[in-house]
């Protein structure tokens, strides 16, 4: 499983995907779908995109990855996870299947989604790519509109180590005449979505170039605001295509996406005196503006709670993080979690002073036992480090 594995866990081929929907009678062409891509901001974007679309009245599946706490907040029906008897039911049924294929964790789980979006007859399914776009099993589906969020230098062992090069994978999700949405873009990256767009004859909206005002929502990350720019095009684009989304639509579904959706780890708090943020943001990228906003919030002493994966750029990471603040490092409990000794020497290298904890919780106790009511406490560093928090 490659949530918990790692490298050895992922496979880059839709063969297996593809016989899979065969076996289930192609499942894909039962829904109308948004396909969401990208580095950073794909989940955020995902859940906005189906709150807003909840908020119009539509049934609205929504697929996403990684899970935080149950394997179920995967699969989504207008925010109720899938029931725990259609997942074993869907198992049970074709476990031969999946075993003589030899198929992967990720590939049953999106067979699994298909199956069931088509079954419960949803209006329209948000689809989060896994890891990349032109391999990614999610790549089955011809969406009404594509989106990309951003490109960074993440998942290079599998993608590629230049912009462009991962730029290409992930458009690998741009569809013959199925208009595409690009959040942002940079000069390495833009040409390769130019390009791949034309050759596909898809229209390229850039909702870089937004001019409307934007709306507020509550996820009050401040790299929504890129996410945000992104949804209000995604929208335009639907209401082309006749779907009933109004202006009010949008305004409640972006400031009740946690309410509709079930979203969790995205600048969120989870309590006050000490004031305690959890944030998923796990690359450079997602870092660089995560760290930026901690840095304006108002505090007394910064208690940093930081675990990371074993796979993830170290060396680029570490040093992004404040020297002033008091750390506590800690291990992830999955198999890829990077050891806590080694996070702990390199964050020395830096200048990051503190303690090393055996558990996650461990580590959070200590920085609660530490922290004053007008201290700031923050979590993260990885998924599965906030996973066991919230």
């Amino acid at each position: 499983m490659y949530q918990r594995v790692g490298q050895a866990a992922y496979k880059a081929d839709l063969s297996n995907t593809q016989k899979l929907a065969k076996h289930l009678n192609h499942p894909e062409n039962g829904f109308k779908s948004v396909h969401v891509a990208g580095t950073n901001g794909k989940g955020s974007t995902s859940h906005m995109l189906a709150s807003v679309l909840q908020e119009a009245g539509y049934k609205v599946g929504l697929y996403t990855s990684p899970h935080l706490k149950d394997f179920r907040e995967r699969i989504k029906i207008n925010g109720t996870v899938i029931p725990k008897r259609t997942v074993s039911t869907f198992v049970t049924k074709h476990k031969p299947f999946f075993e003589s294929n030899q198929l992967s964790f990720f590939e049953m789980t999106v067979g699994l989604a298909f199956d069931y979006f088509r079954r419960e007859k949803v209006d329209i399914a948000i689809v989060e790519v896994g890891m990349g776009g032109r391999l990614d099993s999610t790549n089955v589906i011809t969406p009404e509109v594509s989106v990309i969020t951003n490109i960074g230098l993440d998942h290079t062992q599998f993608l590629g180590t230049t912009l462009p090069e991962i730029a290409t994978e992930k458009a690998g999700i741009i569809k013959a005449k199925v208009p595409v949405v690009i959040g942002e873009y940079n000069k390495h990256t833009l040409p390769v979505f130019e390009k791949i767009a034309k050759k596909n004859n898809a229209t390229l909206y850039k909702a870089f170039e937004y001019k409307g005002a934007l709306l507020p929502s509550d996820l009050k990350g401040d790299y929504q605001k890129s996410n945000i720019q992104t949804v209000q095009t995604v929208m335009k684009v639907l209401q082309q295509k006749r779907y009933s989304v109004g202006i009010q639509h949008l305004a409640k579904g972006l400031q009740n996406v946690v309410a509709n959706t079930g979203l969790l780890g995205r600048w969120q708090i989870v309590q006050e005196k000490p004031r305690i943020i959890c944030d998923t943001a796990h690359n450079k990228e997602g870092l660089k503006y995560v760290l930026q906003q901690l840095q304006e919030e108002d505090f007394n002493e910064l208690h940093i709670v930081l675990g990371m994966l074993g796979d993830k750029a170290i060396d680029t990471i570490v040093p992004m993080f404040p020297t002033t603040a008091r750390y506590y490092f800690c291990k992830p409990n999955i198999a890829r979690g990077m050891e806590v000794s080694i996070l702990q020497q390199q964050a020395k290298k830096s200048g990051l002073d503190g303690e090393a904890y055996a558990t996650v919780k461990d580590a959070l106790k200590a920085a609660k036992r530490n922290a004053a009511p007008t201290d700031l406490i923050f979590v993260g560093g990885s998924t599965f480090v906030v996973a066991e928090v919230v």
